[in-house]
């Protein structure tokens, strides 16, 4: 199917072009251009704009589904065609700390199946532990938590057919340095996390390869004049990448516009790290992993302590909320949620992007950066 888009603006990796038609060919994204050719197939978005499909590297579950659930096909349709409804076309469906060998299995089954994802791409797989510390735990069960095994991540990212891309990591733990230096020069992205690091812990572990910073102020040591911790390692390295939750009960609005003014939106990159209760009814209980939770007014709390634990947040409101609390333009709002998360976990050679030759995975959004609908492959998939 072979056709042009017309719309308001289209939004490129470093630029914005306005109006025109973008070229649809086979699936893939063709050429912009100001004018279209004579007789071709126009899809007139006027009044809207159009956007790369939107790339959630942390992200839980969706919709009544949990990647600890350990059931393939509720990934693969529940969760992937969901995610459509949301502006998401590409995902790294995300674990929590567990028991090892049930980690394995989960890499197994992904790695065996995911091309099979019937709706958002599976470009990835995110452990979002287990190599933790217990003081910044959320809601992660120490009962798992160990030092890094280079042997065991391989084992795992055997099982997962080269598909484990990122892993979070506390790099107080003994052997951090040396695992990060290893899995890094394998093409996998380390994030750092779930820590109760010092600033020069913390440091360390970026100078070890590690580059971004999981879910940043949250799960890890705060900034303080006199300890600076793994915030303040966060804002005085320049090269890395923040994920942020922009769901307004995880980090204050204020908090993000000082991140974004220190890093830049081309360094942070918004995550959800959503868990089942995301696109279903407000109330009632759930459980993330082993935990009981209860969904309130917004957020998801652990039933145990009152903790947030996970979010209810969709990327493509995350992307609005942004440009709402007027800390970025609907440009920045983009990349952040698109491109900037691409590069940060080295995926942005199959996505994040409006670029020619690439999948047509986009978006479309009103004026006031609500989602209109979602293609994938050029085939509209999701009207709002």
């Amino acid at each position: 199917m072979n056709y042009y888009v017309k719309a308001d603006k289209f939004f490129y990796p470093y630029e914005t072009k306005k109006g025109g038609y973008l070229a649809i060919t086979d699936g893939k994204f063709g050429k912009w251009t100001e004018e279209a050719p004579a007789g071709a197939e126009v899809i007139d978005y006027s009044g809207h704009n159009i956007a790369p499909g939107l790339v959630d590297t942390h992200i839980h579950g969706f919709h009544d589904f949990d990647v600890m659930d350990d059931d393939i096909n509720g990934l693969l349709t529940t969760m992937s065609e969901g995610l459509l409804s949301i502006g998401v076309t590409s995902f790294f469906p995300s674990t929590l700390t567990a028991d090892h060998e049930v980690l394995k299995h989960i890499c197994e089954e992904v790695g065996n199946h995911y091309q099979e994802a019937k709706g958002a791409k599976i470009q990835g797989i995110f452990f979002e532990g287990p190599y933790f510390t217990e003081k910044h735990k959320g809601a992660q069960n120490p009962k798992y938590m160990t030092d890094p095994s280079i042997d065991e991540f391989h084992s795992w990212q055997t099982a997962a057919k080269g598909m484990l891309k990122k892993i979070a990591v506390a790099p107080e733990r003994d052997g951090v340095d040396e695992f990060i230096r290893v899995v890094t020069s394998e093409g996998v992205s380390v994030a750092l996390g779930h820590s109760n690091a010092s600033y020069e812990q913390a440091v360390r572990g970026i100078e070890a390869g590690a580059d971004t910073w999981v879910h940043t102020y949250n799960g890890m040591s705060p900034l303080n004049h006199r300890q600076p911790g793994m915030v303040g390692a966060a804002f005085d390295t320049p090269n890395t990448y923040a994920e942020l939750i922009c769901d307004g009960h995880h980090v204050h609005p204020a908090a993000c516009e000082v991140l974004l003014k220190e890093k830049g939106a081309d360094h942070v990159l918004l995550v959800t790290d959503s868990m089942r209760a995301a696109g279903m009814p407000e109330g009632g209980h759930y459980m993330l992993g082993e935990f009981p939770v209860v969904v309130k007014d917004g957020a998801v709390r652990l039933v145990s302590d009152g903790n947030l634990a996970a979010s209810l947040l969709t990327l493509n409101v995350a992307v609005k909320n942004v440009v709402d609390w007027g800390i970025a333009t609907p440009e920045e709002a983009v990349m952040m949620a698109t491109l900037t998360a691409a590069i940060s976990a080295k995926i942005d050679d199959v996505c994040g992007q409006i670029k020619v030759g690439h999948d047509a995975d986009f978006i479309v959004l009103d004026p006031d950066m609500s989602l209109a609908a979602t293609y994938l492959d050029g085939v509209k998939r999701y009207e709002a």
